[in-house]
């Protein structure tokens, strides 16, 4: 196991699993610049990594991000008076970069969200793809009530998680919810104790790591790709499909199946 930190974000990698901790608890782990410029820097260095296939995002302590620094929100560092407009939209356009690297990257994404998750912390985890949840994690929009609009790409990644009106209720009433209700509704797929959660979730992430590596980047790309014509969509799923069934992978899964043994996959 290799071990990384820094005051903002933490990476610790074992085997092919990657987890990066969003390490500013005393904020709330809330994304200021130094957070995502951080974050950044981590995500491309394990998109880099060929040996990483399955990133794990959490939170340290109590939260898993609340999302921008309303701290710095109320100073009036996010409306400095000297900037242009077109330059604050270029850099929290290169922070929203983040939201993209979760969705689209070749990295299966997981958002354990071990406490309170909302604003951006709340778009963040939605472009994962999959998100559990600790017993104590609450989600919320909470942009409403900042007087923001949002960000992160949650307003899109929500609507195709849950649907436009479950969307709009999260974004439009601001209510809190709870794990069992993002259970619910498919936010989230698995809600599991406060105690013992990282290693529950890390469980799942090293039993996603144990699947063929061809197959899961191929399921990855046919379900991140957001084509609305059918007929594009049955294409390039055909042709995902075959290249992992001319796979060594392939053939190992089925041997392994009739044997009743472990499958031993070598990822080509």
């Amino acid at each position: 196991m290799t071990h990384e930190n820094d005051e903002a974000v933490t990476v610790e990698i074992d085997g092919a699993v990657a987890t990066m901790t969003f390490n500013q608890p005393e904020k709330r782990n809330s994304f200021t610049d130094k957070m995502l410029f951080d974050s950044l820097d981590r995500i491309e260095a394990l998109v880099d990594d060929e040996n990483v296939r399955i990133l794990v995002l959490t939170g340290a302590g109590r939260y898993f991000s609340v999302g921008g620094d309303l701290d710095e929100f109320a100073a009036g560092e996010f409306q400095p008076a000297d900037v242009p407009i077109g330059t604050s939209v270029a850099k929290l356009r290169r922070f929203m970069q983040l939201s993209q690297y979760l969705r689209e990257s070749r990295l299966i994404t997981i958002a354990a969200v071990n406490g309170a998750c909302a604003g951006a912390g709340l778009s963040v985890a939605a472009a994962c793809d999959l998100r559990v949840s600790s017993e104590r994690a609450v989600f919320r929009a909470a942009f409403l009530d900042a007087g923001l609009s949002g960000d992160f790409g949650g307003t899109w990644s929500l609507s195709r998680l849950l649907g436009e009106a479950k969307a709009k209720e999260f974004y439009m009433l601001n209510d809190r919810v709870s794990p069992q209700e993002a259970l619910r509704i498919g936010l989230v797929s698995r809600v599991f104790p406060e105690e013992g959660f990282l290693d529950q979730a890390l469980s799942l992430a090293h039993d996603i790591a144990s699947k063929p590596p061809v197959a899961l980047d191929l399921i990855k790309k046919n379900l991140t790709d957001t084509t609305t014509e059918f007929s594009v969509a049955c294409d390039r799923e055909a042709l995902h499909h075959v290249l992992s069934g001319n796979t060594a992978d392939a053939i190992e899964a089925a041997a392994a199946f009739l044997e009743k043994r472990e499958p031993q996959f070598i990822g080509r």
